[in-house]
């Protein structure tokens, strides 16, 4: 057990160094960074799509597309019109760590990039440990899972800064709660910023683009003011 312990301090350690060189390049060209991250099925490439038809004339997104075998969600977040994507096939692992990231960080054209998405594996427990040089981590869940997901996975919504609630159109068809899932979430996270949103319906999406374009804002006001 000692050993095994040793072995994962010294990876997340050097997770964490090569983390912290990747924020440095993100800031240093004043390139806010979100790690989504979800369980399988709760629209992370959906929300993305929606948020490349509506921001990409405005903001320019870079995105950096993690799957277990396949790149299929980096050919959609293409066909939705995204211009920088890069994906990452895993091959089996359960999550993005700091050194995938690397390896594709300088494809990117980062001095003309206002905001990058990093979209982690579909998991909400070995993501929530690993650093990947983001500003925050947001949290994606959806009105067909349970309601008690935070208290599934705490590490998770206590890392994360923001939680989005997908497929409220589907509120009704379960029980599934809002009001529980949010209070759940607030007593891991009270600072967690919540967005209900239907990215089949577009209700609630415009408050999440917004929220985007002042993250981004204050994100260059930061590197100006630095």
């Amino acid at each position: 057990m000692t050993g095994k312990i040793t072995l994962e301090k010294k990876v997340l350690s050097e997770n964490d160094r090569l983390a912290a060189e990747i924020r440095q390049v993100l800031n240093r060209n004043g390139v806010a960074a979100l790690n989504l991250v979800s369980s399988p099925g709760s629209g992370k490439t959906s929300l993305l799509e929606k948020t490349i038809g509506a921001l990409a004339g405005e903001l320019r997104i870079g995105l950096i597309a993690g799957d277990v075998q396949t790149d299929n969600d980096a050919v959609r977040l293409v066909k939705a019109g995204a211009r920088m994507v890069r994906p990452i096939v895993t091959g089996g692992a359960c999550h993005l760590d700091a050194r995938m990231v690397s390896r594709v960080l300088p494809e990117l054209d980062l001095e003309n990039m206002d905001l990058l998405f990093v979209e982690n594996v579909g998991n909400l427990v070995c993501p929530s440990s690993y650093d990947l040089g983001e500003d925050m981590k947001v949290v994606v869940i959806s009105t067909t899972e349970g309601d008690d997901k935070p208290l599934k996975y705490p590490a998770m919504f206590r890392r994360s800064s923001v939680m989005v609630i997908n497929k409220i159109d589907l509120l009704g068809t379960s029980d599934f709660d809002m009001e529980n899932v949010k209070a759940n979430a607030r007593s891991i996270n009270a600072g967690l910023t919540i967005f209900d949103v239907s990215c089949r319906t577009g209700e609630g999406l415009e408050s999440w683009f917004a929220w985007l374009r002042a993250f981004v804002a204050e994100k260059k006001q930061g590197m100006h003011g630095a």
